[in-house]
């Protein structure tokens, strides 16, 4: 599930000193007044993209996927800005779930060259439904048991299983400081009490780092480009007993979330209002465990994938190497619609 937060920039007011009145510079009432920042903004956008990469994990099975989103932004003060907004992205989950739509709210300080950003999100998954799907047995390896029973060698309780409800909400606080015009660093946290509704706690830490390419490299100043990357590590609680499984013993009332390290690295081209995004995205998850997180519905069965958090022996592809393409565009009302 992937955020879209962004940053607004900040005018700072420099005062001409006396010393440049003197010896014939211009006076202050010669010189054009700079505008106030507005109190009231707002930002919209979207993109489309080869894969809906969230955390290291496919949203939409490897399928391209598309979104958009709308903010609006409250400036207090120069320094602090209140903002809300909502966005949908296109998924494909094995409820069959209609979109993701993500509600949040937060502040957004700046001291100087740190920003800081704090906030809350509520993800949505409207229209799933529950899902008891791909198991192995007399079914047939890998094909859909609607009854959730004769499993891997007679086993039951070992097919992927799905909440219809996937809902959630988190709490987040983020920080960048710039070193320089052209190197930012970054940490992020997360905490979610119930991952995708699955009685589990999430939390999720990582740091960041992005550095502007030389703008003398471009023939035109409308061009510019970056280098970034993020490195993540996902901690889990214990799932409910949904998510249990009676083939292993102490297993029956939820099962212990594997946690994961996650990490990208990329280049963006922009153009004016516009960025394409080139980024190289992997895990550490083992295909056993992908499955366990994601319950995929296009897993494939392997003996060697059998755990006790995972007796069906499915195993998922979607937290895997994977490149991602992406083409978004932002535009803010103050700034491009006047």
């Amino acid at each position: 599930m992937r955020k879209l937060t962004t940053m607004t920039a900040l005018a700072l007011l420099m005062a001409s000193s006396a010393s440049a009145i003197a010896d014939g510079a211009p006076s202050l009432k010669d010189k054009p007044v700079a505008a106030p920042t507005p109190d009231w903004d707002i930002a919209f956008g979207g993109y489309v993209a080869s894969d809906y990469m969230f955390r290291g994990i496919s949203q939409s099975a490897h399928w391209p996927s598309g979104s958009a989103y709308t903010e609006l932004r409250y400036n207090i003060q120069p320094t602090i800005q209140l903002y809300s907004g909502i966005s949908i992205e296109s998924i494909d989950y094995p409820n069959r779930a209609a979109s993701e739509t993500d509600f949040y709210f937060g502040v957004r300080p700046t001291f100087d060259k740190l920003a800081l950003d704090f906030g809350g999100w509520y993800y949505w998954y409207p229209g799933g439904r529950t899902f008891n799907g791909q198991s192995i047995g007399l079914t047939g390896f890998g094909s859909p048991n609607p009854n959730c029973t004769n499993g891997f060698y007679g086993f039951n309780d070992s097919c992927n299983v799905y909440e219809s409800d996937l809902s959630f909400w988190e709490v987040y606080g983020k920080a960048t400081y710039a070193f320089t015009d052209t190197f930012t660093l970054g940490g992020n946290v997360f905490y979610d009490p119930s991952w995708l509704n699955t009685g589990a706690d999430g939390t999720y830490a990582s740091v960041t780092a992005k550095y502007v390419l030389p703008g003398a490299w471009f023939p035109s100043k409308d061009i510019g480009a970056f280098l970034s990357g993020e490195f993540g590590h996902y901690w889990f609680g214990r799932t409910n007993a949904f998510y249990g499984n009676t083939v292993f013993p102490g297993q029956a009332n939820g099962i212990q979330l594997p946690e994961y390290n996650t990490w990208n690295v990329g280049v963006s081209f922009t153009y004016k209002v516009f960025t394409l995004d080139l980024r190289y995205v992997d895990t550490d998850l083992s295909k056993s465990n992908c499955d366990v997180l994601t319950s995929d519905h296009t897993a494939t069965p392997s003996l060697s994938n059998v755990s006790s958090i995972n007796p069906s022996g499915l195993g998922s592809n979607w937290c895997g190497a994977t490149f991602v393409a992406k083409l978004s565009f932002d535009l803010t009302a103050n700034t491009n619609l006047k």
